[in-house]
């Protein structure tokens, strides 16, 4: 329920944004919900890392870029979800003007990186390792540079004097940067399909030779021969989380581009909802590699009966003889 009467975020301060009230009831409901979506996101894609770290099987460039993709997801929950979390219930930012720029930097900043993750996928380790670190870096250096540098503002300095005031934490764009960031987004996607088409190359060819490697041998079930049909079927089943990142961000991507375009008309409640959905890939991560990876359940099994403190259970096997 909300209520109608209005109220400052800040009551003693001239300058301070309204906000509309919630029941008490509405916010600890938000506060329970936000809460568990944030705590799901931080404890499941770190359960993903240290899996991948901590097992020898999974040590392999598709799990080290699963793994990687799971670090954005937990700094998006570690050091964003929080603070987004008090911004919705409370409907007013209390951390300052300059952390918001910052939050605001590090929300795009782990919204990029997973784009090029999905993209930047290789078979070979060094170059794996190396397309990574670029997607890290670029993506920090990409966003904190546009919106410190105060970019994003040029020529729209009166509209942002208008909608600004104490108590809110609204970074806008302008119409150049909002196609740049599009750009960011649309090209990467569109060359992950000729990536894609790549990778499923490169596992077919691996598949002749380790066929023909069998038949030399006279082994039709040796070890190449798992080892390649796994990093296949991982190969394949990745383009599931790629898809998730398509349905949940999407929506957000196009109302940012309309809002540009339109003097930044759409309602904060409209903007809240489509940022909460984005935000929901995060938590729900984890819970496709449950559904789709064997190895992941594996693990979260050892992890809770607390088998990992056995000392050879870093070399246990994970994968489906």
């Amino acid at each position: 329920k909300v209520s109608n009467h209005l109220q400052y975020c800040f009551e003693n301060m001239n300058e301070s944004c309204y906000k509309t009230a919630l029941s008490s009831g509405l916010r600890v409901t938000l506060y329970i919900v936000l809460g568990l979506l944030t705590i799901f996101t931080v404890g499941g894609n770190l359960m993903v890392i240290v899996s991948t770290v901590y097992f020898k099987q999974l040590h392999s460039p598709t799990h080290f870029l699963i793994a990687s993709l799971a670090c954005t997801d937990f700094g998006l929950g570690l050091t964003v979800l929080p603070f987004s979390t008090v911004r919705s219930v409370e409907m007013c930012w209390y951390f300052g003007k300059t952390f918001c720029r910052f939050h605001y930097c590090l929300d795009a900043s782990f919204c990029y990186s997973s784009i090029f993750h999905l993209c930047f996928i290789s078979f070979t380790v060094p170059v794996s390792g190396m397309f990574r670190a670029v997607a890290w870096i670029f993506s920090l250096v990409f966003s904190f540079s546009v919106v410190f540098t105060g970019a994003n503002e040029k020529g729209i300095h009166e509209l942002v004097n208008a909608l600004s005031c104490v108590g809110s934490c609204q970074i806008l764009f302008n119409e150049t940067w909002v196609v740049v960031s599009s750009l960011l987004y649309f090209i990467p996607f569109s060359a992950i399909i000729v990536l894609y088409s790549r990778i499923f190359a490169v596992a077919k060819r691996q598949a002749r030779m380790i066929e023909m490697m069998s038949n030399n041998t006279q082994l039709s079930d040796n070890y190449s021969d798992r080892v390649g049909r796994r990093e296949r079927k991982a190969a394949k089943t990745l383009g599931i989380p790629v898809f998730a990142f398509l349905v949940f961000w999407s929506p957000f991507l196009i109302v940012v581009i309309i809002d540009a375009f339109l003097n930044f008309i759409t309602p904060p409640l409209v903007f809240d909802i489509v940022s909460w959905f984005a935000y929901s890939n995060s938590a729900i991560n984890p819970l496709i590699y449950s559904l789709f990876y064997s190895w992941f359940r594996k693990a979260m099994k050892m992890f809770v009966s607390c088998k990992i403190l056995r000392l050879d259970c870093s070399t246990m096997s994970l994968f489906s003889e």
